[in-house]
């Protein structure tokens, strides 16, 4: 069967107040822009507490599901047809036609459903479904009631038209990606950052991102691998600006002058303030990082305040409380795990210490790097001004 619309529906959009339209319109610019790869011609009309989706003469229909199951603040995606005369007469027509296309074996169980979000409709919801299942028995004999367990439930929606649904097929769910403002995501090779950034696109949140490379130490296809997972996660995200910023001297340089123990900590506290600077020029609001409280050494709960003493701006942890299985299911669910386990290592693996300190002291790590005062900062505007940016689409 071949649909004209889709109906949308929001969750946590719907308990908005006044400002409720802000979020439905960012909803609608990113289907929008999401169906634009799939044909010309959808429009998206903004209904009471639903997204319309109309769509072309022409267009591939599991292309179009694909693209808005991609788009955060979907909750779910209802092929529909519209009824525009809602009348009744005309309304159980249509509604029986529409059975009769769309199951031409029927013999199954149904309950139908209805909301009556036109208070104006004479009709009550109890009776319409009351109604319109007695007009389906008559009309389709082979055809059974299951209140309980029904095989297919039939969904009724009046609103200034009726619209008419079976499947309701789910949708990423959170909050359109732009309603947020910005954030910088610390984006490495491994499995825990791009879901990071999956997760707080999911909040609403633009990211762009910061990739720190070491070569010769890390190759090519290191940075290649982050690419591509860049890419995989703009999939959900949208645009995404990546920064790679290349740190070997500054590692060297820590290696040199710093006690070994200290290194992971210390080379992260200069990630962040690096970061914290492209941040800046992108007017994001805060960092992110994939970091999840005990995972490795450097993400105790010591070494994650020593890490944040250097930033001035918020930094979130949207997996601070996941368990290594949460972060790989997701990863799985959003097709980046396979290219997170590829062996490429980055600069945060190459450079680890044996024994790193788990419980570092804020006032211990400060007074190791003022061994590299008159050294590292030469290093860091270099590495800053010499950054290789690559937009992904």
């Amino acid at each position: 069967m071949k649909y004209g619309s889709f109906l949308i529906k929001y969750a946590e959009i719907g308990i908005k107040g006044q400002n409720r339209y802000v979020f439905e319109d960012a909803l609608c610019d990113r289907i929008k822009r999401k169906l634009l790869k799939v044909a010309d011609g959808f429009k998206c009309i903004r209904e009471q507490g639903r997204i319309l989706v109309e769509c072309p003469d022409c267009y591939d229909y599991d292309e179009a599901i694909a693209a808005i199951r991609t788009v955060f603040g979907v909750w779910a995606i209802c092929p529909a047809i519209v009824i525009e005369d809602a009348s009744w007469d005309n309304l159980t027509r249509c509604v029986g036609d529409f059975i009769e296309e769309r199951f031409p074996d029927r013999h199954f169980t149904f309950k139908v459903f209805a909301r009556r979000a036109d208070k104006r409709y004479p009709m009550e919801t109890p009776e319409i479904c009351s109604e319109m299942g007695s007009y389906l028995l008559e009309r389709f004999p082979d055809l059974k009631v299951n209140v309980h367990e029904p095989d297919i439930k039939l969904q009724v929606e009046i609103r200034t038209q009726a619209y008419v649904f079976c499947d309701t097929i789910p949708g990423p769910g959170g909050m359109p990606v732009g309603a947020n403002g910005r954030a910088m995501l610390l984006l490495s090779g491994g499995i825990d950052s791009p879901v990071a950034g999956y997760m707080i696109a999911k909040r609403g949140v633009y990211i762009d991102a910061v990739y720190f490379h070491a070569p010769p130490y890390t190759s090519e296809r290191a940075k290649q691998k982050v690419v591509d997972l860049a890419r995989l996660i703009s999939v959900y995200t949208g645009p995404i600006r990546l920064h790679v910023v290349n740190f070997t001297d500054v590692q060297l340089a820590i290696i040199d002058k710093c006690p070994r123990e200290e290194l992971t900590i210390i080379m992260r506290r200069y990630m962040m303030r690096i970061a914290e600077h492209f941040a800046g020029e992108r007017r994001s609001l805060g960092l992110v990082t994939g970091e999840s409280i005990g995972q490795v050494a450097s993400q105790t709960m010591q070494g994650l305040a020593a890490t944040n003493a250097v930033c001035t701006m918020p930094v979130y942890r949207p997996l601070i409380a996941f368990d290594k299985q949460d972060i790989v299911d997701i990863a799985l669910k959003i097709n980046t795990y396979e290219t997170s386990i590829e062996p490429y290592e980055d600069c945060c693996t190459i450079f680890v210490a044996k024994h790193p300190k788990t419980k570092p002291r804020i006032d211990i790590i400060e007074r190791s790097e003022k061994k590299l005062e008159g050294v590292i900062e030469e290093l860091v505007k270099t590495a800053i001004d010499t950054v290789e940016i690559i937009d992904i689409e």
